[in-house]
C-alpha cells in the first residue's frame, strides 16, 4: 500500500512550494516495497517512527498504513504534540474513495482518448509556450510520427522541423493569431505530406481560458482538406466551362436575335422603298418611250436635242436617286462584322432617313433635323448603329401612325463636359403606358397589338448601345409623345464588337 501510494502521487516530493510532500517512509522491513521505492525517490527511510519526532525533519502528520491497533496506540501515547496522526481505518476511507475516483477519472479518460483517437481529423494540445502535450492517432498517423516522438516537443518542430518559431510571413501563426484576437481563429495552410507531395489543411485552432483569464492551453484541430479542394477547382472548372459553353450560345442566340431584327427592318422596308423606286422608274420608262416615239415617227431635228438632253439629265437624276436608294438598303441589308471604325453620326442619320423616305411620307411624318454641324466623329460599328437609328425612327414613325401623321425631331450634340454623343428622337405619338417601362427592352416585348413587330428593335438597339459603352434614356407621357436619348462615347472602343443584345436596361427618371 506505501509503494501504491507513493507511485500515485504525481508531484515532486522535494519540489519547493507542495503544501504537504511526504517526506519520509518508516518500515523495521530494509526490503519492504515502500521503503525501497522511497529510497529511489531520495525520501528519507526508517526502521523506527520514533525517528520521526526529530524536529529537524519538521515533520506534521504520520499516517498509520498498519492495522494493527497498538502501533497507532504507541504513537499516540508517544508523538510530540506537534504532530498529528491519521490511523489507518480513516486512511483507508479516504485511499477507497480516492481510489474510486480515480477509477472513474480514468474511465472517462479512456472514453475520451477513444473518442479523440476515433476522430479522423489531427488534434493536439498545446501550452501557451507551443509545447505538445497531447496528440491524438491521427496526428501520429498522418505525420508518421511516434507518441514519444512528438509528446513534449514544440509545434513547430514537428510542423516546420525547426528550431525557433515559424516565420511565414505570407501567414500569421495561428496560435499567435489566438493570442492577439483573444478568440478562436481558422486557417487554411499547406504542408507538405509523408508521401512528399503538397496537403492543403484546414486548421482551428480554440484557446482554453483559466479563471484568472490568461489562456492555459490550445486546442489544435486540422484536416486534409486537399481532395476537398481539388473537387471545389473541379466543380468551378465546370462552372466555368458550363458558363462558356452558355455564353457561345448566348452570342450565337444574339446574332440570330440581331439578324432577325434586320430582316424584319428589311421586309419593312422593302415594301416603301418599292414603292420609292417605282416613282422614278415609271418616269425613266415614259421619258424612254417618248424618246422612242419621236425617233420612230422620224420627227427628230436639232431643235429638238436640247430637250432630248433635257430628258436624259432627268433620266440621269432619276437614275443616280435609284442608285442610291438600292446602295443604301444593300448597306443596310448585307451583314457585316462589326468592326470598329470612324463614323460620322450626322451623316449616318441622313442616310437612315433616305432609306425610310416612303415610310414618312406615306404616313405623314414631318421630320425636323436639329443636327449639331460641328458633331466630331465616333469609334463604333457603321452597321450596328445605323440599325439602332432605324430602329428609332420606325418605331416613332408607328407610333404617329395611329393619329396620321406627327413631328419627328432628331436632334445630335456633343456633351464637351464628358466627351460623349448625344441623340434624341422625340415623336409626338401616342406615348407609352408606365407599366410597360420595366419591360421595354426586354426581348420579345412589344406594344404593337396588330402583329407589326416581333419585340426585338429596342431590345437589340439597347444591346448595340450598351456595346458601344453608351445609354439609352426614355422619357414617355400619354397622349404628348417618347422621347428616346442615346448617349455615346466618342472614343471608348477600341476592339470589335460582338453585337448583340443583353438581358437589361436603364430606364427613365419618369
Amino acid at each position: 500500500m506505501c509503494r501504491e501510494i507513493l507511485e500515485k502521487t504525481t508531484f515532486d516530493y522535494l519540489q519547493e512550494g507542495v503544501d504537504a510532500p511526504i517526506l519520509a517512509v518508516v518500515d523495521p522491513d530494509p526490503n519492504a516495497p515502500g521503503v525501497l521505492y522511497a529510497k529511489e525517490l531520495g525520501l528519507l527511510t526508517f526502521s523506527d517512527y520514533h525517528s520521526l519526532y526529530d524536529s529537524r525533519y519538521n515533520i506534521h502528520l504520520i499516517i498509520i498504513l498498519t492495522p494493527g491497533q497498538e502501533v497507532f496506540d504507541e504513537i499516540l501515547a508517544s508523538r510530540p504534540p506537534r504532530i498529528r496522526i491519521m490511523s489507518y481505518a480513516v486512511f483507508d476511507i479516504f485511499w477507497n474513495a480516492i481510489g474510486s475516483e480515480e477509477r472513474k477519472l480514468r474511465e472517462q479518460k479512456s472514453a475520451m482518448e477513444t473518442v479523440l483517437n476515433g476522430i479522423q481529423d489531427s488534434i493536439l494540445v498545446l501550452t501557451p509556450e507551443m509545447e505538445i502535450i497531447e496528440v491524438n492517432d491521427s496526428f501520429l498517423e498522418l505525420s508518421g510520427s511516434s507518441r514519444e516522438d512528438v509528446i513534449g516537443s514544440k509545434c513547430h518542430q514537428i510542423y516546420a522541423q525547426l528550431n525557433h518559431r515559424c516565420d511565414d510571413v505570407d501567414m500569421i501563426c495561428p496560435l499567435e493569431d489566438v493570442v492577439r484576437n483573444q478568440e478562436h481563429t481558422r486557417q487554411i495552410r499547406t504542408r507538405e505530406g509523408k508521401d512528399g507531395e503538397l496537403r492543403h489543411f484546414e486548421v482551428n485552432v480554440y484557446p482554453i481560458w483559466e479563471k484568472s483569464g490568461k489562456i492555459s492551453k490550445f486546442i489544435h484541430i486540422s484536416r486534409d482538406v486537399t481532395q476537398r479542394l481539388k473537387e471545389e477547382e473541379e466543380i468551378t472548372r465546370r462552372l466555368e466551362q458550363m458558363v462558356e459553353e452558355r455564353t457561345l450560345q448566348l452570342r450565337e442566340t444574339h446574332a440570330k436575335l440581331l439578324h432577325q431584327d434586320k430582316m424584319a427592318s428589311l421586309g419593312k422596308l422593302s415594301a416603301s422603298v418599292v414603292h420609292e423606286i417605282n416613282n422614278p422608274i415609271a418616269g425613266i420608262l415614259n421619258l424612254v418611250m417618248l424618246i422612242h416615239r419621236i425617233i420612230d415617227e422620224d420627227q427628230l431635228q436639232d431643235k429638238d436635242l436640247p430637250l432630248f438632253r433635257q430628258y436624259l439629265n432627268l433620266m440621269e437624276t432619276e437614275t443616280r436617286r435609284i442608285s442610291r436608294i438600292v446602295t443604301n438598303l444593300l448597306a443596310f441589308s448585307q451583314p457585316k462584322t462589326a468592326a470598329v471604325s470612324s463614323v460620322k453620326i450626322n451623316q449616318l442619320i441622313e442616310r437612315t432617313l433616305i432609306l425610310n423616305a416612303n415610310l414618312l411620307k406615306v404616313n405623314q411624318v414631318k421630320v425636323t433635323k436639329h443636327f449639331d454641324s460641328d458633331l466630331p466623329d465616333m469609334m463604333g460599328s457603321e452597321d450596328q448603329l445605323q440599325q439602332v437609328f432605324m430602329n428609332m425612327i420606325s418605331n416613332a414613325v408607328e407610333a404617329m401612325e395611329a393619329q396620321s401623321g406627327g413631328v419627328l425631331d432628331i436632334v445630335t450634340a456633343c456633351s464637351a463636359k464628358d466627351d460623349r454623343i448625344i441623340v434624341k428622337f422625340r415623336d409626338t405619338g401616342t406615348g407609352i403606358p408606365k407599366e410597360d417601362f420595366s419591360k421595354l427592352f426586354e426581348p420579345f416585348f412589344s406594344t404593337k397589338t396588330d402583329g407589326k413587330g416581333v419585340g426585338l428593335g429596342l431590345s437589340v438597339a439597347y444591346g448595340i448601345v450598351k456595346e458601344h459603352g453608351g445609354s439609352i434614356f426614355v422619357e414617355s407621357d400619354q397622349g404628348v409623345g417618347t422621347t428616346f436619348r442615346l448617349t455615346l462615347p466618342r472614343s471608348s472602343i477600341e476592339k470589335p464588337l460582338r453585337g448583340g443584345i443583353d438581358g437589361g436596361h436603364e430606364n427613365s427618371d419618369r
